[in-house]
């Protein structure tokens, strides 16, 4: 044993470190599944700092043990240790590496960051034409009129609202395209409210397409909340007076949940709700079904013209009311 070089030695170690940590790195299955296009850059970059770090881990723990081992008091040892001073190539070594790996992951991160579109927030077809945002009262007002009198114009539903400036924006591949579906998304205490300015939807759940482009317009009623879904890897702030965007592609048809990333109060824990990816054609039978429909006018009271100038509908009760009184709880 004595007899071997500690180069050897140095090179074994660092190949099975480097085993260790590329095995944990890509095995570690502490990630839900992905469901967006977005979620494997996301991942990838996770591994990556993941491998990193097991490899720091096993180095520093490695060296704490066999300097405690090697360099243990032995049995009928009385004086101190050998004094030893400072070391200038470790400590080169010690701080550049450390250095490196930093520079590296701050790099990989911002073109990750780019590849989502996180650079390019309110970057669609009708960037140029900025108009004043949809207050909560004008965003559920839609609700209320007729399919006729809504267009399933994206660009011109885009142009209707002021270009976010906060967010995840388009992918380079689709950078300048409008999407294929926008969704105005408010949080509010303690609630998501989604509605689809092309059909006049309001609803207490995400519906969106299997592999379609989707832009969600987040606002907030009151406080700072948080749109995040896990599958996703996507998370953005909802802010009160401060349009914000996320845009996406989702991957995989399923049901995800959709959580409160942001404590906005006493019921944070409790709000949550889903996002629903169906096919394309189970997605049209879904806003077929839902579709709001011209009706004759109705004069509204006096406590309805109140809750609507504050931006409460009938139609926002009742999703809200859906979503916090289930119809039944089953049993497990």
């Amino acid at each position: 044993m004595e007899q071997i070089p500690a180069s050897i030695w140095t090179l074994t170690a660092g190949v099975v470190v480097t085993l260790i940590s590329f095995w944990v790195g890509h095995h570690h299955g502490l990630l839900p599944e992905q469901a967006s296009e977005q979620a494997p850059l996301v991942d990838n970059f996770f591994n990556i700092m993941l491998t990193i770090g097991t490899a720091l881990f096993l180095v520093v723990q490695g060296a704490i043990l066999l300097f405690v081992i090697r360099y243990r008091r032995r049995a009928g040892e009385t004086g101190d240790g050998l004094p030893v001073e400072g070391n200038l190539p470790l400590e080169v070594f010690w701080t550049a590496i450390p250095a490196l790996i930093v520079i590296f992951l701050g790099i990989y991160s911002v073109d990750i960051f780019q590849r989502m579109g996180g650079l390019n927030p309110g970057d669609h077809a009708m960037h140029s034409m900025h108009k004043p945002m949809h207050t909560p009262k004008s965003a559920v007002a839609v609700v209320a009129a007729a399919p006729s009198e809504t267009t399933s114009d994206a660009s011109a539903l885009l142009a209707a609202a002021q270009t976010p400036e906060i967010g995840i924006g388009a992918s380079p591949d689709v950078q300048g395209k409008a999407p294929d579906l926008v969704v105005n998304v408010m949080g509010m205490q303690y609630a998501w409210i989604f509605t689809y300015p092309d059909s006049g939807i309001v609803s207490g759940e995400l519906h969106i397409p299997v592999g379609k482009d989707v832009q969600l317009n987040l606002s907030a009623r009151d406080v700072i909340h948080s749109f995040w879904v896990p599958q996703f890897r996507l998370k953005q702030d909802a802010i009160p007076g401060v349009p914000t965007e996320l845009r996406f592609k989702a991957t995989k048809v399923g049901t995800y949940p959709v959580v409160c990333a942001e404590l906005c109060g006493g019921y944070h824990g409790a709000m949550r709700t889903q996002v629903i990816v169906h096919t394309p054609d189970d997605f049209e039978v879904w806003r077929t079904q839902n579709q709001v429909t011209a009706s004759a006018p109705v004069i509204p009271s006096l406590r309805e013209r109140h809750l609507e100038e504050i931006g409460v509908t009938p139609q926002l009760v009742a999703q809200v009311k859906a979503m916090t009184h289930p119809p039944e709880l089953k049993p497990l």
